[in-house]
């Protein structure tokens, strides 16, 4: 993989990028369609090229329990197994696992009295060694060291992959943020002497929870660890990974701007898990440059949709007779031919066309808007723009 800066902003951090790889090129900044299981939820690899998707995401976790990255494997990798010739990047599952670990309750970790650096639920016990997991598919036991993360994407054939890390829960003490950042750079160091294969670029996760010293700390040590390996063995990017978990968005940004003002010039920054329209326009500025998110889809499944003026929720009843396209400034296909009307028959039907159009739109008005973002940037306007946005976005 090779990074290159094609330009940097007058104002602000904003920037235009290039990463290559062995499946193609990726301008950035860039927005990352979620293919969690091998596959962007309602729509075709087709309709994700023709919607200007440059890369997608799939996931270790679930990929490992079903179909089994062995089985991907002798089926050619995952690009070929899903009929994706273009980039594609894995996360590790760490996440995965922080989330099976979580009281959905309290949204906090539950430890382990006796060990401290133990945390357990019913579904998840992660160790020193590794992470212990029940199956969320059959219930089956399994156990993920950070080994075991990347020889899946080994053989799953991810372009990129990341390094197994501990994702540090919402809230937490600077004391268990510290436990959980050291065994994260004591994982991702595993990861990276764990690494074979020259076509697959490794990214590490920068973790510290909402302390900007550890953050600091983090990164600086992650870079010593990268600089010890060499050639293959070397962080390709850097991520910020524990952000967007449910801490207060303000804390989110300051936490996000410190970290890009540290992180290196010259490799990719990637925020892991962000986000909102908002959060893209308000993030690039800070300097980094590759985002991924279930909202575009998730929402659209569930009946949100986004506009240049503000999100529409479509099945509200003023939208029963109103023969309008959902967005009168959007040239995507479910805009051009679909009115507000029949895209709430289709929400309030339950029926599978509505969520293939209402992802399309999404995705569309996503991808749209990062391009915007780029001509933006390479026309030194960036400024304006992000004003002209969050007016327009305020209206509704």
């Amino acid at each position: 993989m090779k990074f290159s800066i094609k330009k940097q902003g007058k104002t602000g951090f904003a920037r235009l990028g290039e990463i290559s790889t062995p499946h193609g090129i990726i301008q950035t900044p860039v927005f990352m369609p979620v293919g969690t299981v091998g596959t962007v939820k309602a729509l075709r690899q087709d309709d994700l090229k023709t919607l200007g998707a440059e890369i997608i995401l799939g996931n270790t976790y679930h990929l490992y329990l079903r179909p089994g990255h062995e089985l991907i494997k002798r089926r050619g990798g995952l690009h070929k197994f899903i009929s994706w010739d273009y980039p594609i990047l894995t996360d590790s599952g760490g996440f995965q696992v922080f989330s099976l670990g979580r009281n959905p309750q309290s949204r906090q970790v539950p430890r382990d009295e006796a060990n401290p650096a133990t945390r357990n639920t019913k579904l998840a016990r992660i160790t020193e060694e590794g992470v212990e997991f029940q199956s969320h598919v059959d219930g089956s036991k399994h156990f993920m060291r950070p080994e075991d993360s990347i020889a899946i994407q080994e053989a799953l054939g991810a372009d990129i992959i990341m390094a197994f890390d501990d994702c540090t829960p919402y809230p937490a003490t600077k004391e268990e943020a510290r436990t959980s950042m050291e065994r994260t750079l004591r994982w991702e160091e595993r990861s990276l002497k764990a690494k074979t294969r020259e076509d697959q670029a490794l990214f590490a996760i920068v973790q510290g929870g909402l302390y900007p010293e550890l953050r600091k700390e983090c990164l600086e040590r992650l870079m010593e660890i990268g600089s010890r390996g060499g050639g293959c063995h070397d962080f390709s990017g850097y991520a910020l990974g524990g952000l967007s978990v449910g801490e207060p968005i303000p804390q989110m940004y300051e936490l996000a701007e410190y970290s890009a003002s540290l992180l290196p010039k010259d490799k990719p920054r990637y925020l892991m898990g962000v986000g909102t329209p908002e959060d893209l326009v308000t993030c690039i500025d800070f300097g980094l440059d590759m985002f991924d998110c279930v909202m575009p889809t998730r929402n659209a499944r569930n009946g949100t949709l986004f506009t240049e003026t503000g999100s529409v929720a479509i099945k509200q009843a003023q939208f029963a007779e109103d023969d309008g396209p959902l967005d009168a400034q959007c040239s995507c296909l479910t805009c051009r031919n679909y009115s507000r009307a029949y895209l709430r028959h289709l929400h309030m039907s339950k029926e599978i066309l509505s969520s293939i159009l209402s992802s399309i739109h999404n995705l569309h008005y996503y991808l749209n808007l990062i391009k915007k973002i780029r001509l933006a940037i390479q026309d030194d306007h960036f400024d304006q723009f992000k004003k002209e946005f969050f007016n327009k976005r305020n209206q509704l």
